[in-house]
């Protein structure tokens, strides 16, 4: 009779293990990608610290990161959705650029910076529909498509400034100036609030409405999201517009941080903006990607160049490492990709 009762509590405990161990193994699928960049982000941060522990040990480092950053990690959210979906976008870059000429324009012409902020957000809405039309009613190929449209942006900005800049210190004392790149209690950077804003907004899109399960479909198998319904070439331009926006409004933040608009605005983005993308957990096959991963990373990202500079290194072994991470993530969701297929 006792060795019945034992015999019965050992399987009760060697169930609950089993349990244990199922929950366990569920909780890492499901928020693997989420742990192992937190993970990432410790292990950077303490090998900065150990190795300037100077400059990352004090708070000046870190405003500088949320004052930089936000300006490609507002574009590396919703870029993150298009990846998702399969698909890929270059022209980004020269949208910030075309977004701040519908800026600049409407401001000289009508003195209200209303109007100004709906032409900037109106040009990168318009730049992204022309890439979502271009790769769904043509079939080009998304990155052959964008591509194309990046020169055709940056040429229709010089053409039409004339390779000349623009003054922002009218804007220095408005409300927008305060909103966009205002300081919140005199330290916190306006642009890191947003950049939080809009992680929190298109987490809510991928993960908590039916878009994002479209999105994840389509970048998963294109012919069963067809086969359930999903309208695939809608989903695919409205990634692309999302993007069109993010990176209009990404150049008026950086702009205006400056309080100057260059024509060459977006230049140098490409690099950081993709690395956040892909270190994030973000598979360039399709079908794969978290929003949380790519916050963190652009943050990773973006410390790594302060990094270099302080532990003694030249600037340029920014690309170098940036070029690394792109390839290196590449390479991994390949190998799992044939691993688990």
């Amino acid at each position: 009779m006792t060795s019945h009762v034992n015999q019965e509590e050992v399987e009760q405990i060697n169930q609950a293990r089993r349990m244990q161990r199922s929950a366990l193994s569920n909780l890492l699928r499901k928020y693997g990608l989420q742990i192992g960049i937190v993970a990432v982000a410790l292990l950077v941060w303490i090998a900065f610290v150990i190795g300037s522990p100077r400059a990352f040990l004090a708070l000046p480092i870190y405003q500088a990161f949320m004052s930089t950053t936000p300006f490609f990690t507002i574009i590396a959210l919703p870029l993150t959705l298009v990846i998702i979906a399969a698909e890929m976008d270059l022209s980004f870059p020269s949208i910030m650029s075309w977004g701040m000429v519908g800026f600049t324009l409407m401001f000289t012409w009508t003195g209200s910076l209303e109007l100004a902020v709906l032409a900037c957000l109106l040009c990168g809405l318009i730049a992204g529909l022309l890439n979502g039309f271009i790769v769904v009613a043509l079939g080009i190929p998304s990155l052959v498509a964008t591509i194309g449209t990046q020169f055709f942006w940056r040429g229709a900005v010089l053409v039409i400034t004339g390779g000349t800049g623009a003054s922002l210190i009218a804007t220095q004392e408005t409300l927008l100036h305060h909103v966009m790149v205002g300081r919140l209690f005199g330290k916190i950077p306006m642009q890191m609030l947003w950049a939080i804003l809009i992680a929190v907004l298109i987490w809510i899109i991928l993960n908590r409405h039916a878009f994002g399960a479209h999105v994840y479909l389509v970048g998963d198998n294109v012919e069963s999201a067809k086969l359930m319904g999903i309208n695939v070439g809608r989903t695919r331009v409205m990634v692309f517009a999302l993007v069109g926006v993010a990176a209009a409004l990404s150049g008026l933040i950086a702009s205006l941080e400056v309080l100057y608009y260059w024509p060459t605005l977006g230049e140098g983005y490409m690099l950081s903006t993709l690395s956040s993308v892909f270190l994030g957990g973000t598979s360039v096959f399709g079908g794969t990607g978290t929003i949380f991963g790519t916050f963190v990373a652009s943050f990773i990202i973006g410390a790594i160049n302060a990094g270099i500079v302080a532990a003694g290194l030249t600037g340029f072994w920014t690309q170098v490492i940036y070029g690394l991470i792109i390839v290196l993530s590449v390479s991994m969701h390949s190998v799992l990709r044939r691993h688990l297929a």
